[in-house]
């Protein structure tokens, strides 16, 4: 029988915790696919992952920012795929010292890890492109990492200032290759849940050569 029909359906409501790594050589194996998401803290980035997998406590949410302080790997149904939540960037109550160990093995994890086949930046739709944001797009054009843009908390908007927010976005991001999604999201009405998960499946379901 052909091995890609029995094949299993990529399962996002599959998602399990495997692991948490403060550092890239305590991550799982680096054989697969997986798609990790940034964000600067605050941003919603725990809400997304919960709503992409339907599963309410997957990523811990908390009104206090920072609290993803490792590199949280999330399973799914399928060998060797998975889901990875990275450190929140910004308001975290901790030492100068400690942000800086957070940066370097987050630098380490984006540049060495070669399972990695695109990045999910999450930024608030009513505060975008922060400086991290922009760190963070000019980093994946450079490195040719595709990237998917969630302007998240669209519900707290009108719909034509939303949309309005997502043409100012697209505009300033114009000039960059490596913007392969911009999605308006929201994790409360769950707008844009079902486009973010196709475009999840076509990374983790592709080759690394197929996005190089």
């Amino acid at each position: 029988m052909d091995p890609d029909l029995t094949k299993k359906s990529l399962s996002f409501n599959s998602a399990r915790f495997l692991i948490s790594a403060p550092r890239l050589e305590d991550c799982p194996l680096d054989a697969g696919a997986e798609v990790a998401f940034a964000g600067r803290s605050n941003a919603g980035k725990s809400s997304a992952l919960n709503a992409i997998t339907a599963i309410g406590k997957l990523a811990r949410t908390s009104k206090t920012p920072g609290r993803t302080r490792l590199i949280n790997f999330f399973s799914l149904n399928r060998e060797n795929t998975r889901l990875v939540d990275l450190p929140g960037y910004g308001y975290a109550k901790v030492s100068r010292d400690m942000k800086d160990d957070w940066q370097k093995h987050l630098g380490h994890y984006l540049n060495d890890r070669q399972s990695l086949r695109g990045l999910v930046l999450v930024m608030d739709i009513r505060h975008p492109l922060t400086d991290f944001d922009q760190m963070m797009v000019e980093w994946c054009e450079h490195n040719k990492l595709p990237l998917m843009i969630l302007a998240t908390k669209a519900d707290k908007l009108k719909f034509g200032q939303a949309k309005t927010s997502m043409l100012e976005i697209a505009g300033k991001l114009k000039a960059f290759t490596c913007v392969a999604h911009l999605i308006m999201f929201s994790a409360t009405s769950k707008r844009g849940v079902d486009e973010c998960r196709v475009a999840l499946t076509d990374w983790l379901e592709g080759s690394k050569e197929a996005r190089e």
